[in-house]
């Protein structure tokens, strides 16, 4: 470990000691890695030995998809994205994956008198929502879901993502899982051919979009949809049970979850049926190269994500995100020992 970290030193006590570990983020997970970079600086500046002060983390919130294909241009360092690609495709990219935070995506709405996690929603209803089949807030299929609510005779007004976004992803992938319609008609994707509505580029345009238009909804990093003040809905899951999105939902649902790191970690979290599973549960996941960058390089990356893994978890609790579980942030160390350059000194 002093060896690694000696080299880490050394690399950013050379002259251009102030470059910034450069990233290429989901919207998604923005907020975090925002708050990480600013922890990191701090946790730094209490140590002192191995960044300066005005090396931090430089990054640029483009969506998932931007993120990937930006990793490819030779600055920057890492990738965060919602959207994992698949074992063949990181083996053939070059390229280490592997989990960093957990959360969640959430239905948002623009509805007066209705108190947020008290609307409840199937995806069958939300696949017929974007499909254009309900367009009103009353119709009979809202009102069967939710009889205790007065729900008003207004017409919804449908957001998406405009840009590629691994929300999107997950928001898709749970529609096409429980609506034949959307499957045949639209399908999964981070970008897809949307049937109706409105487009709103990345997780905050999403939430000022329906916070413009009463009667919108969207969907958006549970989060950020939080702290907005906009309501947010229950879901329904696989298992048939109504869900309540939140961090406990998230972190039950990842602790199902198999992680192979020989599959370089791909796995969905929507997939689970367990009870009290939360079916919009999502991963942000960080790709690095494996070959096409300095051990240097890749070491000061690691280094700050050994912070987020080991200091970064107040932080991601008090934005709404799940840190992962203790077994998990170990499986994901011993792959940058096995995966990356510099990583067996860790």
């Amino acid at each position: 470990m002093a060896a690694a970290f000696a080299l880490v030193a050394a690399a950013l006590v050379a002259p251009a000691r102030a470059e910034p570990i450069r990233g290429s983020e989901s919207t998604f997970a923005f907020p975090i890695i925002a708050a990480w970079s600013d922890g990191f600086l701090r946790d730094r500046a209490d140590g002192g030995d191995f960044v300066s002060n005005d090396a931090g983390v430089d990054y640029e919130p483009v969506g998932s998809l931007g993120g990937i294909m930006r990793l490819g241009q030779p600055e920057i360092d890492f990738a965060a994205s919602d959207a994992p690609l698949s074992p063949a495709e990181t083996s053939k990219r070059g390229l280490a994956q592997f989990p960093i935070v957990l959360g969640g995506i959430a239905p948002v709405v623009n509805l007066d008198g209705i108190a947020p996690g008290r609307l409840k929603l199937t995806g069958g209803v939300l696949a017929d929502i974007y499909l254009g089949r309900i367009d009103r807030w009353n119709h009979s299929a809202i009102l069967e879901l939710n009889p205790d609510l007065a729900l008003p005779d207004l017409q919804i007004g449908v957001v998406h993502r405009s840009d590629g976004s691994g929300s999107t992803l997950t928001w898709t992938r749970f529609l096409s899982r429980t609506s034949p319609e959307w499957r045949q008609q639209v399908g999964a994707d981070t970008l897809v051919a949307w049937p109706r509505g409105a487009g709103a580029k990345g997780s905050s345009g999403m939430i000022e979009a329906v916070q413009r238009t009463k009667g919108a909804i969207g969907y958006a990093e549970f989060g950020q949809v939080q702290r907005s003040g906009l309501v947010f809905a229950q879901v329904r899951n696989h298992a048939g049970a109504f869900v309540t999105p939140g961090p406990e939902a998230f972190a039950a649902t990842a602790r199902a979850v198999r992680w192979d790191p020989a599959q370089d970690f791909h796995a969905d979290p929507g997939e689970v049926d367990a009870a009290g599973a939360y079916p919009l549960t999502a991963a942000t996941f960080i790709l690095m190269h494996k070959r096409d960058r300095s051990e240097g390089r890749t070491l000061r990356t690691l280094y700050f994500l050994t912070y987020a893994l080991d200091k970064g978890s107040k932080e991601a609790a008090a934005l709404g995100y799940v840190p992962l579980p203790e077994d998990l942030a170990g499986a994901v160390k011993d792959y940058w020992r096995a995966s990356l350059p510099g990583g067996a000194g860790l």
